[in-house]
């Protein structure tokens, strides 16, 4: 017997009735041999934080725009906070940790640089529309490995593409777009869970706003500290899921106005903030500009920058829309002077 094959064993014997076994998978697109010692979730989680885009969240933005100080988050500390929280949830539950993870750490690897001001004008731009979400799993499938892609397992790509909500209802149970599994629908939660927190404590270190103008009901079912709102929503999503019952990821409706508060809280104070708001405009420019630039100087963007792996028959605007994608923030920037700045000519 391989490690894996005793791994697999002991989630028969651990983990919940209701629990997405590994061995039970769907698999991949393309069939590829077993790995001796992961099982397959965890080799697709491996797989996932090796890649290129998972590296690049680093330089993307959460809500403060290339931020200069050391402690905002990022793309990157994001994912890593909805890991922590998913795995929690997953692990309360009996269900598998390895699965959720490797959702939640490819969730993200499509957003554009500037984080939602990016993606606002690039799904007015882009023929048919873009969605992070989408964009995420297109990563994984086509962009990553010089075109090969990931070849993740059907239930990582289908937890990713439908992780998103937007303004949207947080339980997918209320949706059309309800993860096939119970670990991608924890994935959603964590990841309002994880970004309603630290948006907040940003938003407060950046002196935004203060703790007190939260409205007083809210902090009084959730906590008047992070650790306390954390700890909270995730014990109740624990002790709400009767999973024996509804196969759903559920919260208590207390708690769940209280979140939904918060969030709509955030989005009045905090993400539509006139400053933050011209910003996100400036930034809007810089992805609008370059997407136009570059669909009308094509030669020069097939020879410098045409996607590795991409066929040179595919689309112009799907080609530019994927590199517009994968840029940092700083990134961005820099392509933007280039490509619209005059350069200083040095004087010998």
């Amino acid at each position: 017997m391989t490690v894996r094959e005793q791994l697999e064993a002991d989630e028969e014997k651990v983990l919940s009735p209701h629990a997405q076994k590994s061995s039970a998978s769907l698999g991949r697109k393309r069939p590829e041999p077993l790995d001796d010692v992961r099982p397959i979730f965890q080799h697709d989680r491996d797989r996932i934080l090796h890649c290129k885009a998972f590296r690049r969240l680093a330089g993307k933005t959460q809500v403060f725009l290339a931020p200069r100080g050391d402690h905002y988050r990022t793309r990157l500390t994001h994912t890593l906070e909805v890991a922590q929280i998913a795995r929690t949830i997953a692990r309360a539950l009996r269900l598998n940790e390895s699965l959720v993870e490797a959702i939640v750490m490819g969730h993200d690897l499509g957003h554009t640089p500037f984080g939602h001001a990016g993606e606002r004008v690039l799904s007015q731009l882009v023929p048919g529309g873009f969605h992070h979400g989408r964009q995420s799993v297109r990563v994984v499938e086509v962009l990553e490995r010089e075109g090969q892609g990931l070849n993740l397992t059907a239930e990582v790509r289908d937890g990713i593409l439908r992780h998103s909500k937007g303004k949207g209802r947080v339980l997918a149970s209320e949706t059309e777009h309800e993860a096939s599994t119970l670990e991608g629908q924890i994935a959603r939660v964590a990841d309002i869970v994880a970004y309603v927190n630290h948006d907040l404590d940003d938003a407060i270190r950046a002196r935004i706003i203060e703790l007190a103008e939260v409205p007083a009901p809210i902090l009084a079912v959730l906590g008047h500290t992070h650790s306390q709102r954390i700890s909270r929503l995730v014990s109740d999503v624990v002790v709400a899921s009767r999973l024996d019952d509804k196969r759903h990821i559920e919260m208590s409706q207390e708690v769940l106005e209280a979140l939904m508060g918060l969030r709509d809280f955030l989005y009045a104070k905090v993400y539509e903030l006139p400053a933050i708001f011209a910003e996100s405009e400036r930034a809007q420019r810089v992805v609008r500009e370059l997407w136009e630039y570059f669909n009308r100087h094509e030669d020069e963007f097939r020879a410098q920058h045409w996607p590795k792996g991409l066929p040179d028959s595919e689309d112009l605007a799907r080609a530019v829309t994927d590199f517009i994608t994968g840029m940092t923030d700083r990134y961005a920037m820099r392509t933007f002077e280039e490509c619209f700045l005059p350069r200083c000519w040095v004087a010998l």
